[in-house]
C-alpha cells in the first residue's frame, strides 16, 4: 500500500480522483488516523448530489458518519492506477536487487529517476514530482 504521507502529498498536490469500487481513502481530521476505508458497494459508497460527489457510509460502522465531501477524503492510490496516472511520463521501473525499486520518468522535460523500497512508492514520489514541476 502506498505511504499515507505520499497519499497525502498527492491529494495535496492535485491528483484526480474519480472514486470506484475498491478504492482505498483515509479521512483526516476525523480522528480516524490510521484507519483506512475502501469503497465497496456493501458498506461505503460514492453517491452523486447537486453539490458534488459523496462517499456515504451505510449504516455498518460503529460511529456515526452519513456521508462526507470526497474533497474531505484522502485517496491511497494503488500500484497501478499510479502508473496509469504517470502515462507516457513513465518510461521504466526496475528492481535494485533486494534493496528497492528505481523509476525513470519525464518531468518538466527532463530525464528523472527515483529509488525507494516499493513499487509503489517509487510510482507515487514520480507522479508527485511530475504534478509539482513546472
Amino acid at each position: 500500500m502506498l505511504d499515507l504521507e505520499l497519499a497525502r502529498a498527492l491529494h495535496e498536490a492535485g491528483l484526480p480522483w474519480e472514486p470506484c469500487e475498491g478504492d482505498r481513502f483515509i479521512l483526516p481530521d476525523h480522528d480516524l488516523d490510521g484507519r483506512v476505508f475502501t469503497i465497496s458497494e456493501m458498506v461505503v459508497e460514492v453517491r452523486r448530489s447537486p453539490v458534488g460527489d459523496l462517499i456515504a457510509f451505510n449504516g455498518t460502522t460503529e460511529w456515526a458518519l452519513d456521508a462526507i465531501e470526497q474533497a474531505e477524503a484522502v485517496w491511497i492510490p494503488r500500484e497501478e492506477q499510479l502508473r496509469e496516472s504517470l502515462g507516457t511520463a513513465l518510461l521504466s521501473l526496475a528492481r535494485l536487487g533486494d534493496t528497492g525499486w528505481r523509476c525513470t520518468y519525464r518531468a518538466s522535460e527532463d530525464l528523472r529517476e527515483v529509488e525507494t523500497t516499493t513499487a509503489v512508492d517509487a510510482y507515487g514520489r514520480a507522479l508527485l514530482d511530475v504534478l509539482t514541476s513546472d
